[in-house]
């Protein structure tokens, strides 16, 4: 994903979680070929408005801030853009409280951000662990003592190594803290992604939100239905223990490519993904474009 400058186009979009066990409830909502969970990035403008007011809505399930956009080599950067910190962490514990995980991005199409060993993974991990997460900094928390729920990995440049050794550390938070930690990811829908590949096959990633945009040869279009398929499946059947979010742009100038009208997308596609047990949902790029086009009030009940 991207910064919003609207009216400019989001470029670079992100996306996709990570593997997890489903639990028999999540699994029976599947099969019966719905869920009603939407995720959705927020973060990049002040125009979406207050985290708040996103959980206020029900529209979603998850939200996800973004971004950590500078990780590695021991320098760290959170982009809010237009969002003062202090508001954010009250903010997080409302959308808790109404049962709405909130997750942190890392990443994104602007960041600069890499991995260079395994102990750099580990040294990210911890930052993320004790300054977001369950952990106790002596650094300033930016959220105060809200901790959120879990990591996204938006990874789109940078090398694509030791993100399988930043998926374990920060799972092996689960077991030291009092809550689960979740880890999800946004890969590109051409199969395999060339960043996140690796880490995926660790089997780790709760969710995964699939972008099936600005990527014409796997996005769904006239013409292009059959490809759409074979990637879908391709991804559910790579990861048959996680939840598969189909990610799209909430608005035509969200992204570059790969817009698919409300009617077009409850008529036509949802009844492709909907098919898979392990479909868990719909990934919208993001808040504000959401807002603006009321794309998931439309789609919510066929979700």
């Amino acid at each position: 994903m991207g910064k919003i400058m609207a009216p400019r186009l989001a470029l670079g979009a992100a996306a996709a979680c990570c593997l997890v066990l489903l639990s028999s409830s999540v699994g029976t909502a599947a099969a019966a070929g719905r869920t009603g969970r939407i995720t959705v990035y927020w973060g990049q403008t002040a125009s979406e408005g207050s985290l708040r007011k996103a959980c206020e809505s029900n529209l979603y399930s998850t939200v996800i801030l973004s971004f950590l956009t500078r990780f590695g080599g021991g320098r760290y950067k959170l982009d809010l853009t237009g969002h003062p910190w202090g508001a954010v962490g009250p903010d997080v514990k409302y959308c808790q409280s109404k049962n709405i995980l909130v997750l942190l991005a890392i990443g994104g199409g602007f960041g600069d951000y890499s991995l260079a060993s395994k102990a750099d993974a580990k040294a990210v991990a911890d930052h993320i662990w004790d300054v977001y997460l369950g952990g106790r900094s002596k650094r300033t928390r930016p959220f105060g003592d809200a901790v959120l729920d879990g990591v996204d990995f938006d990874i789109e440049h940078g090398g694509s190594k030791h993100y399988d050794d930043l998926a374990r550390y920060l799972k092996d938070y689960s077991n030291t803290g009092k809550k689960k930690v979740w880890v999800t990811a946004a890969p590109q829908c051409p199969f395999p992604d060339r960043m996140l590949g690796q880490a995926l096959r660790t089997g780790l990633f709760d969710r995964v939100h699939v972008q099936f945009y600005n990527n014409p040869a796997c996005s769904y279009r006239a013409g292009n239905e059959a490809a759409f398929t074979r990637a879908w499946r391709t991804w559910t059947r790579s990861l048959p223990r996680s939840s598969v979010y189909l990610g799209l742009p909430a608005a035509p100038r969200a992204a570059g490519s790969g817009y698919v009208p409300p009617a077009t997308l409850v008529a036509k596609v949802l009844p492709i993904v909907r098919r898979s047990r392990n479909y868990g949902g719909v990934m919208l790029w993001s808040r504000y474009w959401d807002l603006q086009t009321g794309y998931s009030k439309v789609i919510k009940h066929a979700v």
